[in-house]
């Protein structure tokens, strides 16, 4: 007969679970937060264990997060129920800052998206290009993402950010989109695209606030880098 994974161990004050019930979640380390997900261990590694194991091998909570379903579900002792478990957390945490971000209106530039682009972007594996769509007093009108490339590319057609801006009455737009293979520098290609949108966008009076690339250690303003 198999061996049934093991629980969370612990004594009973000490146990995650036990301590959320409380409301002392917030002074749970990362891998027993990661635990209460997760539910059990695996292959004599109790929950604890395993969530530790994890984050060191995705680098902490942000690289666990930022996985993929089908990354997550070749890891030895992450079944379906696991792997659903922590796609649902991260979705959850997406949901969570839209609404907050959706409520604070105004859209400056990096600072103010920073939060809700890394959880918006966070495990994709392809290239996504997006737009804030802004009124004329920079408050957030709507977030649409327009483009999904290879890896390394977008296929960007001005007339799709044009017609975005025109179903929404937008004044201004600030463009948004994430380079998977990491770092967040602008590329010769995104110069160009950016320089192109802007000449088209000006031609219709309305005003590209801002470019933001998102790699994995960061965000880039092409406005704050004088690139626009």
């Amino acid at each position: 007969m198999a061996a049934r994974p093991k629980q969370v161990q612990a004594g009973a004050s000490e146990q995650p679970r036990e301590r959320a019930l409380q409301g002392d979640a917030s002074h749970l380390r990362d891998a027993e937060l990661v635990a209460l997900v997760l539910r059990t261990g695996h292959a004599g590694q109790d929950a604890v264990e395993l969530a530790e194991e994890l984050l060191l091998r995705f680098d902490g909570v942000r690289g666990l997060m930022s996985q993929s379903a089908e990354v997550l579900a070749t890891i030895t002792g992450l079944g379906d129920a696991k792997v659903a478990g922590l796609l649902a957390v991260r979705e959850l945490g997406k949901r969570f800052e839209r609404e907050g971000f959706r409520k604070r209106r105004i859209i400056r530039g990096a600072e103010d998206a920073r939060q809700y682009l890394y959880l918006h972007l966070a495990g994709m594996e392809r290239e996504v290009l997006g737009v804030f769509l802004l009124d004329a007093r920079n408050r957030l009108l709507a977030t649409e993402d327009l483009f999904w490339g290879s890896v390394d590319r977008s296929i960007v057609y001005p007339r799709e950010v044009l017609k975005a801006c025109m179903r929404r009455n937008a004044a201004a737009i600030v463009l948004y989109h994430n380079h998977p293979s990491g770092t967040a520098e602008p590329s010769a290609a995104d110069q160009h695209i950016t320089r192109r949108l802007k000449t088209v966008l000006d031609e219709v009076d309305v005003r590209l606030v801002d470019h933001l690339i998102i790699g994995a250690e960061g965000i880039v303003s092409m406005a704050e880098r004088g690139l626009l």
